[in-house]
């Protein structure tokens, strides 16, 4: 037996495109039934669900039952890391439709990473962090400053509560369009769900992209300086 671990049976599951769109569509931090998965990857249900059952039994995808109804999501934030990481990778294709390359781009400029932000408006707001002296840290990781726990406190996040659970509290995040690190980790997380609270940022359908709102366009460029160049 080998002493070290089998990635070829990961990869072998991350190798078929209708899983990877599956697993894609799933990187928005959300549930979704099988009959939606098939349809994001463009697949009959049948074949999602053989797909589905692979996914799941190889530990990169949770089912919960819902009644009648099954929901498939992410495993945990190592495998959204791991399909992140391999996004840096991989060779951008190129869109054979207008509607496709219009979609790209709004996922280059902003969108979720499984559970917080990413995109050009991630990598901007970690700046904008880091710029406030609020978070100190590279590509290794993020650290909390004194004036960041006032910051994050004036946001309504609370970090006391956040550094009590088992994630780390400020990860970095290679972002595979950027090719910069934005923020991860509990506070990351944190941070996307005020913005999707406050409506600052909306999702947009059928996709990991999310759009920044007039609303948001003022509130960040007020609490962290943004310039309205990078919104």
């Amino acid at each position: 037996m080998r002493p070290d671990p089998d990635i070829s049976a990961v990869a072998a599951l991350l190798a078929d495109p209708s899983r990877a769109a599956m697993l894609d569509a799933l990187l928005a931090d959300r549930r979704l039934s099988a009959g939606e998965l098939a349809r994001r990857a463009r697949i009959s249900p049948q074949t999602a669900s053989t797909h589905l059952s692979r996914l799941v039994e190889g530990g990169l995808l949770a089912v919960e039952i819902e009644g009648r109804r099954r929901a498939f999501q992410i495993a945990g934030p190592e495998v959204a890391r791991a399909i992140e990481a391999l996004s840096v990778l991989a060779r951008r294709p190129e869109a054979p439709h207008a509607g496709d390359e219009s979609l790209a781009r709004a996922v280059r400029a902003a969108r979720t990473c499984y559970d917080h932000l990413a995109g050009a408006l991630g990598v901007a707001l970690t700046d904008a962090l880091s710029g406030r002296d609020w978070i100190r840290g590279d590509e290794e990781g993020f650290e909390i400053t004194v004036a960041g726990r006032v910051g994050f406190s004036d946001l309504g996040i609370n970090l006391l509560a956040l550094s009590r659970g088992r994630r780390p509290l400020a990860r970095a995040c290679l972002d595979w369009s950027e090719r910069r690190p934005h923020l991860a980790g509990a506070l990351g997380a944190a941070l996307l769900h005020r913005c999707l609270d406050e409506r600052w940022i909306a999702r947009v359908r059928d996709s990991r992209a999310v759009r920044l709102t007039d609303r948001g366009r003022r509130a960040l460029s007020a609490a962290l300086g943004l310039m309205a160049t990078l919104l």
